[in-house]
């Protein structure tokens, strides 16, 4: 079994490669620079812009609707995944409409929900629920129909309340499917929110990006796009190292099977 926690050397040594010539080629051609800047002058940049707090805001007003869109799409996502995977006429009833409106690209609905929303924090955060419900609704639904009928029909042999086999034998149950659809959407809702932020926002890391291309800027936008792809490995990274620990329960009892 692989360990999650061992460093990858490799996959660093390949990154670093990748900033090493980066930084050759552009430096080769000043040309080429007034497009793609070494990455040293754009880490330069960044930090400068996070000393003088020039990019801060924006960073904070990113994290906030990101945290707000795919925190309210995980709690709507969950619970009504969970309802349509054990109530099957439900899900059958919805089926179809689940079908059309999932794989229509997210970014399409943000016209949508300008018109209706206006331009704002409450579009931003309600294309990113829009967005990140798909996958962690679908893993749910998922998860739950894949649960061993036994275990349900069990839980009723002893008396439990349908409630209680919801929370106590299904939930459970299905929660690697879950845990996968919501490491899916976690990039979803960070794309999401920097795009909305481009096409309709006065403030936030897309915002900024946008902005300081059309400036002209072009090693400030590089450092916001760096910092954007930062802040997703960071989110990541977080979300793996909640994730070992909370399905810990579940290695342990698959361990205990195997024997």
């Amino acid at each position: 079994m692989n360990e999650p926690s061992k460093f990858n050397w490799t996959g660093w040594l390949v990154f670093g490669l990748f900033l090493l010539l980066w930084e050759c080629g552009s430096r080769a051609s000043p040309k080429l620079q007034l497009y793609i800047p070494p990455v040293s002058q754009i880490v330069v940049d960044l930090s400068h812009l996070i000393v003088s707090g020039q990019v801060t805001t924006h960073l904070l007003t990113t994290m906030r609707r990101f945290l707000e869109g795919y925190l309210l799409a995980a709690a709507i996502a969950v619970t009504v995944g969970v309802a349509l995977g054990y109530f099957r006429f439900a899900h059958s009833l919805t089926e179809m409409l689940i079908e059309f409106l999932r794989p229509m690209p997210s970014v399409a609905i943000i016209p949508v929900a300008i018109l209706l929303l206006g331009i704002g924090d409450g579009m931003i955060v309600a294309v990113t629920v829009y967005a990140s419900t798909w996958p962690i609704l679908i893993n749910t639904i998922d998860g739950v129909r894949h649960i061993e009928r036994t275990l349900i029909d069990t839980g009723r042999t002893f008396g439990l309340a349908r409630r209680r086999i919801l929370w106590q034998i299904v939930l459970p149950a299905a929660s690697p499917y879950i845990v996968t659809g919501l490491r899916v959407s976690l990039s979803i809702a960070l794309i999401l929110v920097t795009t909305a932020e481009m096409i309709a926002g006065n403030k936030g890391l897309g915002f900024f990006i946008l902005d300081e291309e059309r400036s002209l800027q072009s090693s400030n936008m590089y450092a916001g796009i760096i910092l954007v792809a930062a802040l997703g490995y960071v989110l990541n990274r977080l979300f793996v190292v909640l994730q070992e620990k909370a399905m810990k329960w579940r290695r342990g009892m698959v361990a205990r099977e195997g024997l």
